[in-house]
């Protein structure tokens, strides 16, 4: 799906939601993520699909209820499972405000301020559900970690300043829709082209490094510019 068919198409908009509303959401629930996430010890590769799965599911009710129960999910999913009970008391953690959670799965229990752990408990896995079904299970999230390694490995470029800057760029792209657009290679490709320019590396040096990548020229453009926004 292309970025103009994101942003006019979106179920955010049959909520009234418009599209800078919409990415302030995205820039806040993944702040969320990333902070349990690191909180809990897990990769950037479990948080990173969390995210992902927030995205495709983007519900602006309930957010960091639906956030938690993602992370849950994904750490399930990438292999790297965290005791539900662990999940729950970090990230009630990060909520500062204890009102503001209890309004977070109200909806799901019908006494918000009786056992609130266990109303939270059963409200995470509620959600979790919520967004199982709603991906129809397709909880597979490919990044572009493997690739952007992978060619640049190749190229003698593994242990560089560029790779660490590119690996930098695609964890700030997680914040975006990139991951709704573009296959993991393009965004690997982005992320190491924008690297290079704050460098002042020429990757036309290394011959055939776009093809590696199989990227276009004009998806590798596209791919730069949203990067490019969002720093």
């Amino acid at each position: 799906m292309s970025r103009d068919e994101l942003e006019r198409c979106s179920p955010s908009r049959k909520d009234g939601i418009n599209h800078l509303r919409e990415t302030h959401l995205r820039y806040s629930y993944c702040a969320f993520l990333q902070n349990l996430g690191i909180q809990l010890n897990l990769p950037q590769t479990t948080i990173g699909t969390a995210m992902v799965l927030c995205h495709r599911f983007l519900f602006a009710d309930l957010m960091l209820l639906i956030a938690t129960a993602a992370l849950f999910l994904a750490a399930k999913s990438e292999e790297t499972p965290c005791p539900l009970n662990t999940v729950l008391r970090v990230s009630w953690e990060i909520c500062e405000n204890i009102i503001l959670l209890f309004s977070m799965f109200t909806p799901y229990c019908e006494y918000a301020f009786g056992d609130w752990f266990e109303q939270y408990r059963e409200s995470v896995i509620g959600a979790e559900h919520m967004i199982l079904t709603t991906l129809n299970f397709e909880l597979d999230v490919q990044h572009p970690y493997t690739p952007l390694k992978s060619v640049l490995h190749k190229l003698g470029l593994s242990q560089s300043v560029l790779l660490n800057l590119a690996l930098n760029l695609i964890n700030e792209g997680l914040r975006s829709s990139l991951w709704l657009q573009f296959k993991p290679h393009h965004i690997a490709a982005g992320a190491a082209f924008l690297a290079a320019q704050f460098l002042n590396l020429d990757l036309a040096y290394y011959q055939g490094i776009w093809h590696e990548f199989q990227t276009t020229p004009s998806i590798l453009q596209d791919v730069v510019q949203q990067l490019s926004e969002i720093l």
